[in-house]
Protein backbone atom coordinates (compact mmCIF):
# COMPACT_ATOMS: atom_id res chain seq x y z
CA UNK A 1 0.00 0.00 0.00
CA UNK A 2 1.18 3.12 -0.98
CA UNK A 3 2.25 6.18 1.99
CA UNK A 4 -0.28 8.82 -0.08
CA UNK A 5 -3.18 9.17 -2.20
CA UNK A 6 -3.35 11.88 -4.30
CA UNK A 7 -6.83 12.73 -6.55
CA UNK A 8 -6.47 14.20 -10.00
CA UNK A 9 -10.05 15.49 -10.88
CA UNK A 10 -9.56 15.72 -14.72
CA UNK A 11 -7.06 16.43 -17.17
CA UNK A 12 -6.74 17.86 -20.91
CA UNK A 13 -3.22 15.62 -21.93
CA UNK A 14 -3.36 12.07 -23.03
CA UNK A 15 -2.40 10.06 -20.34
CA UNK A 16 -0.80 10.98 -16.61
CA UNK A 17 2.84 9.41 -16.57
CA UNK A 18 4.57 12.57 -15.84
CA UNK A 19 2.45 12.99 -12.37
CA UNK A 20 2.44 9.14 -11.62
CA UNK A 21 5.93 9.23 -12.27
CA UNK A 22 6.85 12.18 -9.62
CA UNK A 23 4.69 11.14 -6.94
CA UNK A 24 5.85 7.72 -7.25
CA UNK A 25 8.92 9.00 -6.10
CA UNK A 26 7.43 9.95 -2.52
CA UNK A 27 5.60 6.82 -2.84
CA UNK A 28 2.18 8.30 -3.45
CA UNK A 29 -0.69 6.83 -5.53
CA UNK A 30 -2.35 8.78 -8.46
CA UNK A 31 -6.08 8.29 -8.60
CA UNK A 32 -7.67 9.67 -11.52
CA UNK A 33 -11.58 10.45 -11.42
CA UNK A 34 -14.00 9.24 -14.25
CA UNK A 35 -16.60 11.26 -12.81
CA UNK A 36 -16.12 15.46 -12.10
CA UNK A 37 -19.46 15.52 -10.48
CA UNK A 38 -19.32 16.87 -6.85
CA UNK A 39 -20.60 13.67 -5.41
CA UNK A 40 -18.04 11.46 -7.46
CA UNK A 41 -15.10 13.53 -6.80
CA UNK A 42 -16.01 13.32 -2.47
CA UNK A 43 -16.05 9.87 -2.64
CA UNK A 44 -12.89 9.30 -4.31
CA UNK A 45 -11.48 12.37 -2.14
CA UNK A 46 -12.23 10.85 0.85
CA UNK A 47 -8.91 8.67 1.86
CA UNK A 48 -6.95 11.36 -0.25
CA UNK A 49 -3.75 13.25 0.99
CA UNK A 50 -4.11 15.85 -1.64
CA UNK A 51 -6.52 16.63 -4.75
CA UNK A 52 -4.83 18.01 -8.41
CA UNK A 53 -7.34 19.62 -10.57
CA UNK A 54 -7.09 20.82 -13.77
CA UNK A 55 -10.92 22.32 -14.83
CA UNK A 56 -13.44 20.34 -12.94
CA UNK A 57 -14.59 22.27 -9.97
CA UNK A 58 -13.71 21.50 -6.64
CA UNK A 59 -15.91 22.75 -3.69
CA UNK A 60 -15.96 22.65 0.04
CA UNK A 61 -17.80 19.24 -0.14
CA UNK A 62 -15.03 17.82 -2.12
CA UNK A 63 -12.21 19.03 -0.19
CA UNK A 64 -14.05 18.47 3.49
CA UNK A 65 -15.00 14.85 2.31
CA UNK A 66 -10.23 14.81 2.13
CA UNK A 67 -10.24 14.72 5.51
CA UNK A 68 -6.38 14.38 5.56
CA UNK A 69 -6.01 16.58 2.54
CA UNK A 70 -2.59 18.90 2.85
CA UNK A 71 -2.78 20.64 -0.72
CA UNK A 72 -5.21 21.49 -3.34
CA UNK A 73 -2.75 22.26 -6.84
CA UNK A 74 -4.07 23.62 -9.49
CA UNK A 75 -2.94 21.91 -12.90
CA UNK A 76 -3.43 25.94 -14.26
CA UNK A 77 -3.14 29.62 -13.01
CA UNK A 78 -6.42 30.86 -12.76
CA UNK A 79 -8.38 29.81 -9.17
CA UNK A 80 -12.25 30.18 -9.82
CA UNK A 81 -12.93 26.30 -9.51
CA UNK A 82 -11.44 26.24 -6.16
CA UNK A 83 -12.61 26.99 -2.62
CA UNK A 84 -9.89 28.57 -1.72
CA UNK A 85 -10.97 30.30 1.39
CA UNK A 86 -12.61 27.03 2.67
CA UNK A 87 -8.91 25.86 2.00
CA UNK A 88 -7.26 28.80 4.35
CA UNK A 89 -9.82 28.40 6.74
CA UNK A 90 -8.99 25.13 7.17
CA UNK A 91 -4.93 24.78 7.33
CA UNK A 92 -5.19 23.64 3.36
CA UNK A 93 -2.23 24.74 1.44
CA UNK A 94 -3.77 25.90 -2.51
CA UNK A 95 -0.83 26.20 -5.36
CA UNK A 96 -0.89 27.16 -8.75
CA UNK A 97 1.36 27.13 -11.58
CA UNK A 98 1.16 31.79 -12.35
CA UNK A 99 3.63 31.78 -15.31
CA UNK A 100 1.79 28.71 -17.16
CA UNK A 101 1.35 29.17 -20.35
CA UNK A 102 1.84 32.90 -20.79
CA UNK A 103 3.74 32.68 -23.79
CA UNK A 104 1.22 30.75 -25.39
CA UNK A 105 -1.75 32.51 -24.60
CA UNK A 106 -0.21 35.32 -25.70
CA UNK A 107 1.01 33.77 -29.06
CA UNK A 108 -2.55 32.43 -29.22
CA UNK A 109 -4.31 36.15 -28.97
CA UNK A 110 -1.85 37.22 -31.33
CA UNK A 111 -2.58 35.14 -33.86
CA UNK A 112 -6.30 35.64 -33.61
CA UNK A 113 -5.71 39.39 -33.94
CA UNK A 114 -3.66 38.85 -36.99
CA UNK A 115 -5.86 36.51 -38.34
CA UNK A 116 -9.33 39.04 -38.10
CA UNK A 117 -7.23 42.18 -39.13
CA UNK A 118 -6.01 39.83 -42.21
CA UNK A 119 -9.18 37.93 -42.88
CA UNK A 120 -7.10 34.43 -42.85
CA UNK A 121 -10.17 32.14 -41.14
CA UNK A 122 -12.88 34.20 -43.54
CA UNK A 123 -10.66 33.55 -46.68
CA UNK A 124 -9.92 29.67 -45.78
CA UNK A 125 -13.77 28.98 -45.15
CA UNK A 126 -14.81 30.58 -47.92
CA UNK A 127 -12.00 28.73 -49.98
CA UNK A 128 -13.09 25.54 -48.58
CA UNK A 129 -16.75 26.15 -49.45
CA UNK A 130 -15.94 26.56 -53.05
CA UNK A 131 -15.75 30.61 -53.32
CA UNK A 132 -11.89 32.01 -54.92
CA UNK A 133 -13.03 35.99 -54.04
CA UNK A 134 -11.09 38.19 -52.89
CA UNK A 135 -13.89 40.97 -52.71
CA UNK A 136 -16.19 38.83 -50.50
CA UNK A 137 -14.18 39.72 -47.54
CA UNK A 138 -14.32 43.67 -47.63
CA UNK A 139 -12.21 46.40 -46.54
CA UNK A 140 -8.92 45.11 -44.86
CA UNK A 141 -6.55 48.00 -42.65
CA UNK A 142 -2.41 47.48 -42.26
CA UNK A 143 -1.89 46.24 -38.50
CA UNK A 144 1.24 48.39 -38.08
CA UNK A 145 0.39 51.32 -36.19
CA UNK A 146 -3.04 50.70 -35.26
CA UNK A 147 -4.21 50.49 -31.55
CA UNK A 148 -4.30 47.47 -28.87
CA UNK A 149 -5.69 47.61 -26.12
CA UNK A 150 -4.89 45.18 -23.23
CA UNK A 151 -7.71 44.62 -20.60
CA UNK A 152 -5.60 43.07 -17.68
CA UNK A 153 -2.10 43.40 -17.71
CA UNK A 154 -0.04 40.66 -15.90
CA UNK A 155 2.33 38.25 -17.14
CA UNK A 156 0.09 37.36 -20.53
CA UNK A 157 -1.52 40.48 -20.94
CA UNK A 158 2.00 41.78 -20.30
CA UNK A 159 3.75 39.59 -22.51
CA UNK A 160 1.28 39.79 -25.49
CA UNK A 161 1.74 44.21 -25.40
CA UNK A 162 5.38 42.97 -25.41
CA UNK A 163 5.12 41.25 -28.62
CA UNK A 164 2.58 43.36 -30.21
CA UNK A 165 5.26 46.62 -29.97
CA UNK A 166 7.05 44.29 -32.02
CA UNK A 167 5.42 44.68 -35.04
CA UNK A 168 4.82 48.01 -34.51
CA UNK A 169 1.34 48.36 -32.38
CA UNK A 170 0.33 51.21 -30.31
CA UNK A 171 -0.57 49.59 -27.00
CA UNK A 172 -2.72 51.10 -24.11
CA UNK A 173 -3.72 49.00 -21.17
CA UNK A 174 -6.05 48.85 -18.53
CA UNK A 175 -5.13 47.56 -15.29
CA UNK A 176 -6.27 48.20 -11.43
CA UNK A 177 -2.75 47.77 -9.69
CA UNK A 178 -0.98 48.94 -13.15
CA UNK A 179 1.98 47.33 -11.30
CA UNK A 180 5.00 46.16 -13.83
CA UNK A 181 4.34 48.75 -16.82
CA UNK A 182 5.97 48.35 -20.15
CA UNK A 183 8.11 51.38 -22.00
CA UNK A 184 6.05 52.21 -24.98
CA UNK A 185 2.52 51.14 -23.06
CA UNK A 186 0.16 53.74 -22.32
CA UNK A 187 -2.08 53.42 -18.92
CA UNK A 188 -6.17 54.15 -19.94
CA UNK A 189 -9.20 53.26 -18.37
CA UNK A 190 -11.65 51.19 -19.31
CA UNK A 191 -13.68 53.72 -21.04
CA UNK A 192 -10.72 54.79 -22.76
CA UNK A 193 -9.40 51.89 -23.86
CA UNK A 194 -12.93 50.49 -25.26
CA UNK A 195 -13.07 53.81 -27.11
CA UNK A 196 -9.70 53.98 -28.82
CA UNK A 197 -8.91 50.67 -29.58
CA UNK A 198 -8.91 48.67 -33.01
CA UNK A 199 -8.32 45.57 -30.91
CA UNK A 200 -9.49 44.71 -27.93
CA UNK A 201 -8.00 41.82 -25.77
CA UNK A 202 -8.74 40.43 -22.39
CA UNK A 203 -6.77 38.86 -19.72
CA UNK A 204 -8.51 39.16 -16.65
CA UNK A 205 -9.65 36.13 -14.24
CA UNK A 206 -13.00 35.31 -13.61
CA UNK A 207 -13.91 36.48 -10.36
CA UNK A 208 -17.82 38.56 -9.70
CA UNK A 209 -16.56 41.78 -10.41
CA UNK A 210 -15.41 40.98 -13.69
CA UNK A 211 -18.27 38.69 -15.13
CA UNK A 212 -19.84 40.31 -18.32
CA UNK A 213 -17.26 43.14 -18.40
CA UNK A 214 -17.56 43.54 -21.88
CA UNK A 215 -21.60 43.91 -22.46
CA UNK A 216 -23.98 46.24 -24.52
CA UNK A 217 -22.51 49.43 -22.89
CA UNK A 218 -18.89 48.51 -23.77
CA UNK A 219 -19.07 47.07 -27.33
CA UNK A 220 -21.39 50.31 -28.33
CA UNK A 221 -18.40 52.17 -27.55
CA UNK A 222 -16.25 50.02 -29.80
CA UNK A 223 -15.10 51.90 -32.84
CA UNK A 224 -17.33 49.84 -35.83
CA UNK A 225 -14.54 48.45 -37.74
CA UNK A 226 -12.96 47.08 -33.58
CA UNK A 227 -12.41 43.41 -32.74
CA UNK A 228 -12.37 41.80 -29.56
CA UNK A 229 -10.40 38.83 -28.38
CA UNK A 230 -11.01 36.96 -25.64
CA UNK A 231 -8.29 34.12 -24.35
CA UNK A 232 -9.42 34.28 -20.65
CA UNK A 233 -12.33 33.65 -19.68
CA UNK A 234 -15.81 32.91 -21.48
CA UNK A 235 -17.88 34.37 -18.83
CA UNK A 236 -15.87 37.78 -19.20
CA UNK A 237 -18.37 38.47 -22.10
CA UNK A 238 -21.96 38.70 -22.36
CA UNK A 239 -22.52 36.56 -25.77
CA UNK A 240 -25.90 37.57 -26.23
CA UNK A 241 -24.29 41.26 -26.10
CA UNK A 242 -21.83 40.16 -28.84
CA UNK A 243 -23.95 38.80 -31.07
CA UNK A 244 -26.81 41.57 -31.14
CA UNK A 245 -23.65 44.26 -31.84
CA UNK A 246 -22.34 42.19 -34.42
CA UNK A 247 -25.62 41.68 -36.41
CA UNK A 248 -26.10 45.63 -35.95
CA UNK A 249 -22.81 46.49 -37.18
CA UNK A 250 -21.65 47.89 -34.05
CA UNK A 251 -18.21 45.94 -34.20
CA UNK A 252 -16.45 44.42 -36.83
CA UNK A 253 -15.48 40.83 -35.92
CA UNK A 254 -14.28 38.27 -32.84
CA UNK A 255 -12.01 35.67 -31.21
CA UNK A 256 -13.08 33.43 -28.90
CA UNK A 257 -11.19 31.14 -27.23
CA UNK A 258 -13.23 30.67 -24.22
CA UNK A 259 -16.85 30.40 -23.98
CA UNK A 260 -19.41 30.40 -21.12
CA UNK A 261 -20.57 27.39 -21.46
CA UNK A 262 -18.23 25.10 -22.53
CA UNK A 263 -18.69 23.76 -25.15
CA UNK A 264 -21.02 25.95 -26.20
CA UNK A 265 -24.20 25.93 -28.45
CA UNK A 266 -22.16 26.66 -31.89
CA UNK A 267 -25.42 26.52 -34.01
CA UNK A 268 -26.33 30.14 -32.58
CA UNK A 269 -25.07 33.46 -32.75
CA UNK A 270 -22.46 34.77 -31.94
CA UNK A 271 -20.80 31.27 -32.94
CA UNK A 272 -21.82 30.43 -36.15
CA UNK A 273 -21.46 33.93 -37.35
CA UNK A 274 -18.92 33.76 -39.63
CA UNK A 275 -17.31 36.96 -38.79
CA UNK A 276 -16.29 35.40 -35.00
CA UNK A 277 -13.41 32.81 -35.09
CA UNK A 278 -13.72 30.44 -32.08
CA UNK A 279 -11.20 27.88 -31.29
CA UNK A 280 -11.77 25.30 -28.17
CA UNK A 281 -9.93 26.57 -25.36
CA UNK A 282 -6.48 26.00 -27.14
CA UNK A 283 -5.09 28.86 -26.12
CA UNK A 284 -2.62 27.42 -23.47
CA UNK A 285 -1.99 24.14 -25.33
CA UNK A 286 1.93 23.33 -26.46
CA UNK A 287 3.82 20.28 -25.84
CA UNK A 288 5.95 22.40 -23.76
CA UNK A 289 3.76 24.06 -21.61
CA UNK A 290 1.92 21.06 -20.55
CA UNK A 291 4.86 19.25 -19.57
CA UNK A 292 6.43 21.97 -17.39
CA UNK A 293 2.61 22.32 -15.84
CA UNK A 294 2.54 18.39 -15.18
CA UNK A 295 6.14 18.56 -13.60
CA UNK A 296 5.80 21.33 -11.50
CA UNK A 297 1.95 20.68 -10.08
CA UNK A 298 3.20 17.24 -9.18
CA UNK A 299 6.34 18.42 -7.64
CA UNK A 300 4.18 20.87 -5.78
CA UNK A 301 2.14 17.78 -4.33
CA UNK A 302 5.13 16.21 -3.71
CA UNK A 303 6.78 18.25 -1.69
CA UNK A 304 3.85 19.65 0.77
CA UNK A 305 3.10 15.87 1.44
CA UNK A 306 6.32 15.09 2.40
CA UNK A 307 6.78 18.84 4.80
CA UNK A 308 8.51 20.68 2.16
CA UNK A 309 7.43 24.24 1.36
CA UNK A 310 6.03 23.90 -2.54
CA UNK A 311 6.28 26.66 -4.78
CA UNK A 312 3.32 29.35 -5.63
CA UNK A 313 1.86 29.25 -2.66
CA UNK A 314 -1.49 31.53 -3.13
CA UNK A 315 -2.73 31.11 0.77
CA UNK A 316 0.54 31.72 2.40
CA UNK A 317 -0.76 32.72 6.12
CA UNK A 318 -1.85 28.51 6.03
CA UNK A 319 2.18 27.90 6.30
CA UNK A 320 2.73 30.27 9.33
Amino acid sequence: MAKYKVLETDYAWPDTEIERNILAEVDAELIVAEQTDVASLAALAADCDAIMTNWAQVPEAVIAAAVNCRIVARLGIGLDNIDVDYCTRNGIVVTNIPDYCLIEVAEHALAQMLSLARKVAFYHHQTQSGVYDLKAGGKMYRVEGQTLGVIGFGNIGRKLAEKALGIGLRVVAASKSRRNPLEGVEWVDRAALFEQSDFVSLHLPAVPETHHLVGPEQLASMKPTAFLINTARGSLVDHEALAAELARGGIARAALDVQDPEPPDLSVPPYNDPRVIVTPHAAFVSEESLADLRRRTAQQVADRLEGRTPESVVNPDVLN
